[in-house]
């Protein structure tokens, strides 16, 4: 190991003590953070945005990876000399000037977005809107022209390192040729066959949060390292050491903000296990988005959606909230299986969200390269739901086009991951049944140690050791396979 390795890794090591401070104060910022502090919030977050990328793309960094000699290495620290390249080759492309730029207007942006969908106001959403767009264009046309692909490909690769728009399109090609069928064969065999009680409110925000850290207290979750709050978008954040969750709660029902909590759970047991030997170094972080939302959705669809899951979790129910009939095992079971396409994408069940996902790829794709304007955007979403599911969300912007918070930031890119890691979390999940055949035993026996085990040996202590195509086949023994998931999904919504 050389002496210019040696100082990569404390440069990198410093970096992820920047990176850290700065996950703190974003998470404060969606959670606690006074609205008068948020423009000097914004600043600051911004200048050590800058202050990173400076610190990544200078002269020392890009000299000191020239004198590594790869020989010197051992297996570990080429896969970590790979990745310290590809954040540096990643970050040289942009000047600090859009780095600050990007940073202030997310932040505005996503001020806007809390107002505005509050007010049901798309209008008084265009203006920061078309800031983050214009920003996003010039990032992605910088990125293009530096890897010599399309726009919107130059962003994909920020969360999905590898991935191509025509790979992605081969994917999504596949799942638009059998959804639309699966989805109405579904529907219709549920209505035919499956009835089913909705529990009886009211639910005390105080009583589903006692629920939802016992079940993350079920799901191994480190509260020592971590902890629960709420924010207006789910989400997972943070760093290994310190992973902030965050729900939102409903007092008319309950199983939102719960199968919300298992979702960011599956997010947090990935981070909290990541190889603590690598930790501040680029091999130790996740692999990718969609590796990401894997882990969430094995949590929240594969596990927190089956039988043998939602019998054990009965008892927790009637101790929080009183017995009911809804509460009868078999009724959960028809309860988070009913296929029934909705509005809101976080809330979707697990046959017709890929339809949520479809849509916000086609209008953001074609958003980024140009092809459509701010504007036109509710036009398209009305357009798009009708179509995929059926619904009319006219005038409904709150329910619509202003429901998630990752456009008001400037993340285009980042939604194909949701379904991209649905896709590897079937396949994921196939595997682990190979290896362990008594898994829905042990799962049924409220035993989840075996899955958790799995997961964490074949993926979490991975890290970013290999790229995602080479992790995903050491654990399944292929590549990426979406014919898993349309099994899954045929096998539990149609018992085939």
């Amino acid at each position: 190991m050389t002496d210019a390795y040696c100082k990569l890794e404390a440069r990198f090591a410093r970096l992820s003590r920047y990176a850290h401070l700065g996950a703190m104060a974003g998470w404060d910022q969606l959670t606690l953070m006074p609205s008068g502090g948020s423009e000097a919030r914004a600043a600051a977050i911004a200048e050590l945005q800058v202050l990173m990328h400076e610190s990544l793309t200078d002269d020392a960094t890009r000299g000191l990876l020239d004198d590594v000699d790869p020989s010197t290495l051992d297996d570990t620290q080429r896969a970590n000399l790979r990745e310290m390249k590809r954040e540096v080759d990643d970050a040289r492309v942009l000047p600090p000037s859009l780095v600050e730029a990007q940073s202030l207007a997310g932040a505005r942006g996503e001020r806007a977005w809390r107002r505005c969908r509050a007010d049901n106001d798309w209008q008084g959403f265009l203006e920061p809107f078309r800031e983050v767009v214009r920003l996003a264009r010039e990032e992605a046309t910088i990125r293009a022209e530096a890897a010599g692909c399309s726009r919107y490909e130059a962003l994909l690769q920020k969360f999905e390192p590898g991935m191509s728009v025509a790979e992605l399109d081969r994917l999504f090609a596949d799942m638009r040729q059998w959804l639309p069928g699966l989805l109405q064969e579904v529907v219709e065999h549920q209505r035919a066959t499956v009835d089913y009680t909705t529990p009886r409110g009211p639910f005390p925000q105080q009583d589903q949060q006692r629920l939802g850290q016992r079940m993350m207290d079920w799901l191994g979750f480190d509260f020592e390292h971590g902890r629960l709050d709420v924010s207006l978008h789910p989400f997972c954040g943070g760093v290994p050491e310190d992973v902030r969750l965050t729900t939102r709660y409903r007092e008319d029902e309950c199983f939102s903000s719960l199968m919300g909590i298992i979702h960011e759970t599956g997010h947090a047991r990935y981070e909290q296990n990541l190889p603590a030997a690598l930790r501040g170094q680029p091999a130790g972080k996740a692999r990718s988005m969609a590796v990401h939302e894997s882990q969430s959705l094995s949590f929240e669809m594969q596990l927190g959606r089956s039988a043998a899951f939602l019998r054990c979790l009965r008892p927790w129910l009637v101790e929080q909230f009183g017995d009911q009939p809804a509460f009868e095992a078999d009724n959960l079971v028809r309860l988070a299986q009913r296929v029934e396409p909705g509005l809101i994408r976080v809330d979707a069940d697990e046959v017709s969200y890929p339809a949520h996902i479809l849509l916000r790829y086609d209008i953001e794709r074609a958003l980024i390269e140009g092809d459509i304007e701010v504007e036109e955007i509710p036009g398209l979403w009305d357009e798009g739901m009708q179509r995929l599911l059926g619904l009319d969300t006219r005038g409904n912007y709150r329910d619509g086009c202003l429901q998630d918070i990752h456009w008001t930031d400037g993340a285009f890119g980042y939604f194909p991951t949701y379904s991209l890691g649905a896709m590897l979390a079937a396949q994921l999940m196939a595997a682990a049944r190979r290896e362990r055949p008594d898994l829905d035993e042990r799962i049924a026996a409220g035993d989840l140690k075996p899955l958790f085990y799995w997961l964490k040996t074949n993926v979490w202590q991975q890290g970013s050791l290999y790229d995602t195509d080479e992790l995903i086949r050491r654990a399944s023994g292929e590549s990426l396979n979406p014919a898993h998931y349309r099994r899954h999904l045929r096998t539990r919504y149609l018992g085939e």
